[in-house]
């Protein structure tokens, strides 16, 4: 491993195979951190796409986080599938932790397809309670209760920026094909040429073994898998989305809402983050004292509702951001992230929002 010192203060750890962790403001300070943020990029990503954020994070909570910017799924390995990711993102947690004695806690930060990704290594890497009103001893040495674990640790905050979490089949999710239906089913019949099993994945044509599709099997504990179980766990749940311009993940996918249930925003909530436009706590309910998901015409339709609905028995912080007066405006599915800080910058204040609001 080679260690370097960015110009900010913050210490950085890069390996041979592009891995990055980061720390506190000063190296030998970091086993103060207990706190354990990983950041997942989105399709044909790599490690690099969070160091803006990574670096925020540790200028902003010196010695209390060490953030890791998951390097399994770079570039290609993208196109394999949400499963086929998330079971490398969970092994690559798992030799981490492994690796970080003095961790307790746990934190997801996730972009796009990223935040798909996260949903099903969790599920991977959750354990369910060991006893009722009994104490056992952390694998790190940490004490905690009875509850339920993600990697043997302390579920906080699992956060997803612009992530399709209801998949791009329905209309509008993918904006760049304009709400033309042609197009869309288009898309929807080739889209595996392009970005292959992923593609098939993100627009619920995926049949493996005459099994649902694979989003909607992540809105269960499913097969071995506790992917609600997993996010439940967690302290909170935050999505961040672009109401406009991002013309790779429509709104309704990344907030989880029904077009029907999208707010009607002006302007900026707050001046400290000019970006973000409307703030929304969203309670979780018992989808089987809700009323039925009424089918628009089709079966998309019908099944990105049940998407919605078995999202929704959690809670959700959602978070809807413009970028409507940016120059960058085009490019919201990156300015949301601050992929390049060069390029970039004008989403800053949305990381800084992240930041602000998180809980350790």
């Amino acid at each position: 491993m080679e260690n370097g010192v960015a110009d900010n203060g913050v210490c950085s750890s890069e390996s041979v195979n592009g891995s990055r962790d980061v720390w506190s403001a000063k190296e030998s300070d970091s086993s103060s951190a207990d706190h354990l943020v990983v950041m997942v990029h989105g399709i044909m990503g790599s490690t690099a796409d969070w160091k803006f954020g990574a670096e925020q994070f540790v200028k902003m909570l010196p010695d209390r986080v060490v953030v890791h910017c998951s390097e399994r799924n770079v570039s290609t390995l993208t196109l394999d599938g949400v499963d086929v990711m998330g079971e490398r993102l969970a092994g690559e947690v798992v030799e981490l932790v492994q690796r970080k004695p003095n961790l307790c806690k746990i934190s997801f930060v996730a972009h796009s397809v990223g935040g798909l990704v996260a949903r099903y290594a969790i599920g991977k890497l959750y354990r369910p309670p060991k006893g009722e009103n009994m104490e056992h001893s952390h694998p790190n040495g940490c004490e905690v209760d009875s509850r339920s674990t993600v990697c043997g640790l302390e579920p906080m905050n699992f956060i997803t920026v612009a992530t399709p979490h209801l998949g791009s089949r329905g209309n509008k999710q993918v904006p760049f094909l304009f709400g033309v239906s042609a197009f869309e089913k288009l898309a929807s019949a080739v889209i595996h040429l392009i970005f292959r099993r992923t593609g098939r994945h993100l627009f619920l044509n995926d049949d493996d073994d005459g099994k649902p599709p694979l989003l909607k099997r992540m809105i269960e504990d499913y097969d071995g898998c506790y992917f609600m179980s997993a996010l439940r766990s967690f302290r909170r749940r935050v999505a961040y989305s672009n109401v406009g311009y991002d013309h790779i993940v429509g709104w309704r996918t990344s907030s989880i809402r029904r077009n029907s249930d999208l707010p009607k925003w002006e302007d900026t909530v707050d001046e400290k983050y000019p970006h973000i436009v409307y703030e929304e706590h969203c309670k979780a309910y018992d989808a089987e004292h809700c009323e039925p998901t009424s089918a628009e015409g089709n079966g998309s339709d019908q099944l990105e509702g049940e998407l919605v609905t078995g999202l929704s028995r959690v809670s959700w912080e959602k978070v809807d951001v413009s970028f409507h007066c940016s120059k960058q405006r085009f490019a919201a599915h990156s300015v949301i992230q601050v992929k390049d800080q060069s390029v970039h910058k004008e989403g800053e204040d949305v990381i800084r929002h992240m930041i602000d609001h998180f809980l350790l």
